[in-house]
């Protein structure tokens, strides 16, 4: 077996920063397990794989994919950073011929189309509900010990828990802050929660560049003790911030020690448009 793959850092213009994923093209149907041993050998937060959903198709000139996206440790629904990567690696290196490319996806069908300066995603948008603090403080006391919490909300479509730090914390303060992910898996262990976000308030600008919201985010249900930026978490956080702020377009940061910046247009239709850049890092061939 040969199968060509890529590496590519998203949501960043530069190499060695951003989301690195893996990008796996399938001229043919992979078994089913192969999928989960080719995402532990990668061991990136994430390893896409395009199919074909045709034997006709190909990557230059079709314009609709499969799109399926594994950790190492398991398959997930729905993975930004991953789409973007996808879309950069037949864009950029496949040189596909076509504006817009659709992915299949168990997330739905999601749309990545070519901008000058990047590629913006079409995601859901997801709602996060107000979350009773009592049920999750051995989560949150376990993972940031006495740090001040502002809000909790709890996104059930996508498991995760958004936890708004206090306003008198700054973007330094969350960059350096401890978070203990080891033990978080056996803290919740209902199936509830399989990503935890935390954020906070921008700044209004001054001596830098202005974001509106910061964040981090940990899942280490699904064998990621920290992602370094997650275009599947800005689905909860656009929807979040979009509501306090009262802006339907906002700039992002998240603050991995990688970091990543997402440009976010919340869209008439209720899905949201994240638009990142993404550097292809390597490129090669699989063989097993």
């Amino acid at each position: 077996m040969k199968l060509p793959i890529f590496i590519a850092d998203a949501f960043t213009a530069k190499a060695f920063h951003g989301n690195p994923a893996a990008v796996c093209l399938l001229e043919d149907k992979l078994d089913e397990d192969m999928h989960q041993n080719i995402a532990r050998e990668m061991n990136l937060s994430e390893t896409a794989f395009i199919r074909k959903l045709d034997p006709t198709d190909n990557f230059t000139q079709s314009f609709r994919f499969g799109l399926r996206w594994f950790t190492p440790a398991s398959e997930v629904p729905l993975c930004g950073h991953a789409t973007l990567a996808s879309a950069a690696v037949l864009f950029h290196k496949i040189k596909n011929v076509n504006s817009t490319l659709n992915f299949v996806t168990l997330s739905g069908e999601l749309k990545a189309r070519r901008a000058e300066d990047g590629i913006i995603l079409d995601l859901p948008l997801y709602p996060a509900h107000p979350q009773d603090f009592h049920e999750v403080k051995d989560l949150i006391k376990t993972a940031i010990g006495d740090t001040q919490v502002q809000d909790i909300r709890y996104s059930p479509d996508t498991r995760k828990l958004l936890v708004r730090l206090s306003d008198t914390y700054d973007r330094s303060f969350l960059e350096k802050l401890q978070v203990n992910t080891q033990s978080l898996p056996q803290v919740e262990n209902t199936g509830k929660v399989k990503g935890l976000i935390l954020t906070i308030k921008g700044d209004p600008g001054g001596q830098t560049q202005a974001f509106d919201f910061y964040s981090r985010y940990f899942a280490p249900w699904v064998g990621v003790a920290e992602d370094p930026v997650t275009g599947s978490a800005h689905t909860v956080l656009s929807s979040y911030w979009s509501q306090q702020l009262g802006k339907k377009h906002m700039h992002a940061f998240q603050c991995s020690c990688r970091g990543g910046e997402l440009e976010i247009s919340l869209r008439p239709d209720g899905r949201v448009d994240i638009k990142g850049g993404a550097a292809v890092v390597l490129e090669g061939t699989l063989t097993a």
